[in-house]
């Protein structure tokens, strides 16, 4: 974990100014913003890209082209549900 810990810290800097630059926000539970912030930071770690961590890469690379966060899915999961599927972005 802490070999993850400079990946986590700029994956939630990028997170945070992402959702600012888009007018969402980051959930407001922050134990649950580190938990998806560390998959993604595994995921870039171990398979080099920031996939979700909530859904499954394929190893197609045109499909799970889909799911690197922000994955193409989360503008409409946000507008639908409030927020996107891992529950990182929420609607304001």
């Amino acid at each position: 974990m802490t070999h993850l810990k400079p990946i986590m810290e700029k994956t939630h800097a990028w997170a945070t100014a992402y959702a600012r630059r888009k007018g969402y926000k980051l959930n407001p539970d922050d134990e649950m913003v580190q938990l998806v912030v560390e998959g993604l930071a595994k995921n870039r770690a171990e398979l080099g890209k920031q996939y979700c961590p909530c859904r499954i890469v394929s190893g197609d690379v045109e499909q799970d082209r889909k799911i690197i966060c922000p994955c193409v899915y989360h503008h409409d999961e946000i507008k639908e549900n409030g927020s996107c599927h891992c529950s990182l972005f929420f609607s304001h």
